[in-house]
């Protein structure tokens, strides 16, 4: 993620009163990783796998703090269990920044994949997401995202892609 950007989304977090952040650390957002590990306004927790994040995020909530969980659009498979057995099952909002392997400009031919999947699994999991490319819409859609998790007790993804990781050269 471009430096700019996860300074936005930091603030984009803030602003939606998030105080606990898990994840794990992917290439194009670990300066974001950095920058929540190194802020005093949130709880981090960096995890193993992204079932793993998703459950810690979830165990906040219960616990009152408001969660976010920072990933690769990739670990949406990985997490994909647990956010059905818990937030299908019994309503637990968690807004989801998944970088968004795959999209329009990809360079990696193994990111292909990871696009392909991300929106249908989002979907099939009943997940509301945006599509964020643009750094000037990252701080409100995170805010948008994690109110409308809040109202309906369920996960809310953002897929992170365009301007936000590539600049004008397209390269991160």
């Amino acid at each position: 993620m471009l430096q700019h950007a996860a300074e936005e989304a930091v603030r984009g977090l803030e602003d939606a009163g998030i105080n606990f952040v898990s994840g794990l650390p992917d290439g194009w957002q670990r300066n974001l990783h950095e920058l929540v590990e190194n802020n005093d306004r949130f709880q981090y927790a960096p995890v193993c796998n992204e079932g793993v994040g998703f459950s810690m995020c979830a165990g906040a909530w219960l616990g009152g703090k408001k969660s976010a969980l920072i990933m690769e659009n990739s670990g949406l498979r990985v997490a994909s269990e647990y956010i059905a057995r818990i937030s299908l099952g019994t309503g637990v909002p968690v807004t989801l920044l998944c970088s968004y392997r795959g999209d329009v400009g990809e360079t990696e031919h193994w990111g292909i994949p990871h696009g392909i999947v991300a929106e249908p699994l989002l979907q099939a999991l009943r997940i509301k997401y945006l599509v964020v490319r643009r750094v000037d819409e990252l701080r409100q859609a995170i805010v948008r995202a994690h109110r409308i998790s809040e109202a309906q007790l369920h996960p809310a993804a953002l897929l992170i892609s365009g301007d936000c990781v590539w600049d004008d050269g397209g390269d991160r």
